[in-house]
């Protein structure tokens, strides 16, 4: 993959994430420019991977190929305003991984811009093991959505959404999900020390399980997700029974409520911005 020169404005921890990637998988720190009004940060990117920094959006982005926008929704408008009166931004790749913001909007931001790939990571991608969800309209070539794809699986696993709609589903699923698992777990675990296990014996108890389970999951690629959990359901045992309790209380109807309250809540976002 060619050495284009990127500019990440914002560093934080999602830009923390996808540089150490790249300068893992040898993509050249001298070629990657991070920005940020504080210095903290950028001092920890610049010890950590040799990139350049700057306090100065405008300095990262005049000699960049590819921007990335990694700052707040509420920020990103003052920030690609700035940026657009004094950078040309017409023949840079730009890719946004800020929530509730339609290309649309960005190119408005952008005085016009239009080569835009918008994402949706989430925080595994701080492992290595995320899940990105990325839509590009028409206006950008297939070259840069390989790019922007290279990019963000140096992080995991990367989802191309036809609709730019479908990335609020995105959201939903993966963006958000990490923290319904960890809610899960949460649960989990007290219940456990409510039962008279110690609170470490209680978390290794279901992160262990969790994480095998995920790893079952991922090497099962053939079987359904239902016909793996079967597979641990032994008719009258003790499993069959737990499940029999969450069917009985909803379960299903609470999972589906609580994504599709995500979904509006993106779409909410995407009038705010």
């Amino acid at each position: 993959m060619q050495n284009r020169t990127i500019a990440f404005i914002g560093a934080g921890n999602m830009t923390n994430a996808i540089v150490s990637g790249l300068v893992t998988n040898q993509y050249d720190h001298l070629c990657i420019t991070a920005s940020n009004p504080t210095m903290p940060k950028l001092t920890a990117l610049a010890e950590k991977l040799q990139i350049n920094v700057t306090q100065s959006n405008e300095e990262a982005c005049q000699q960049a190929d590819v921007i990335v926008l990694a700052v707040k929704p509420q920020l990103m408008e003052s920030v690609c305003k700035k940026l657009s009166a004094s950078v040309n931004m017409q023949n840079k790749l730009i890719i946004s991984i800020a929530a509730g913001i339609s290309a649309k909007r960005l190119s408005e931001m952008l005085s016009g811009a239009s080569n835009i790939v918008r994402v949706m990571p989430n925080t595994p991608s701080a492992l290595g093991k995320g899940m990105s969800g990325l839509f590009a309209s028409d206006a950008v070539s297939k070259s840069d959505k390989e790019f922007a794809d290279y990019v963000m699986s140096m992080v995991g696993e990367t989802l191309w959404v036809e609709k730019e709609s479908d990335i609020d589903i995105v959201i939903a699923a993966a963006g958000s999900s990490p923290a319904y698992f960890f809610l899960f777990l949460e649960l989990m675990q007290k219940e456990a020390m409510n039962l008279g296990l110690g609170k470490d014996a209680s978390r290794l108890l279901v992160q262990q399980a969790m994480l095998g389970s995920a790893e079952m999951v991922c090497h099962n690629p053939n079987l359904e997700l239902s016909e793996l959990r079967a597979q641990v359901t032994s008719k009258g045992g003790t499993t069959a029974k737990a499940v029999e309790s969450f069917q009985n209380d909803n379960l299903e109807q609470i999972i589906a409520r609580a994504m599709q309250a995500a979904i509006s809540r993106a779409k909410e976002m995407s009038t705010l911005f």
